[in-house]
């Protein structure tokens, strides 16, 4: 990966719906050549999808927890079946398995409190292997979907 690449993954970063020819123009490359680098950045897995960022606010997924999650389990099979239930619950935009104590920590979006405890009662509560579950409210988002930096 060179300059360039590195040129035209900022720009799809800040824009995904750019064209081949903005992008081209963008990073003073012919379309042919810029094509040719942006097909074998997918290829290489660089870039590994595109998609529309939506506005939670505005969709009605205005309550946003951490969740804090413990295990009682550790071996191979609960911690499997965890992280593949996880993986199924729409709410949870996020899940990372962590070094320490706490062992997860999963961040979740849902319409109000109501339906929050809701899915902690009734999805994250009965999640494989969990000792203990807490959480935190988030009150404001500083940084939220910053591009990575190259």
């Amino acid at each position: 990966m060179d300059d360039v690449d590195r040129k035209i993954l900022a720009e799809l970063q800040r824009d995904g719906r750019l064209t081949i020819t903005e992008l081209a123009e963008r990073v003073r490359l012919s379309v042919s050549p810029c094509h040719r680098r942006l097909r074998a950045l997918e290829q290489s897995g660089a870039i590994s999808g595109y998609r529309a960022q939506l506005d939670a606010d505005v969709l009605g997924l205005t309550f946003e927890a951490l969740v804090f999650v413990t295990m009682r389990y550790e071996d191979r099979e609960t911690v499997a079946a965890f992280e593949e239930t996880v993986a199924d619950i729409p709410n949870v935009l996020q899940a990372q398995r962590l070094f320490g104590d706490p062992d997860y920590l999963l961040r979740v979006v849902t319409r109000d409190l109501a339906a929050f405890q809701r899915l902690y009662d009734e999805r994250l509560a009965t999640l494989p292997g969990v000792q203990r579950l807490s959480s935190t409210l988030v009150m404001k988002s500083i940084v939220e979907n910053r591009p990575l930096p190259l």
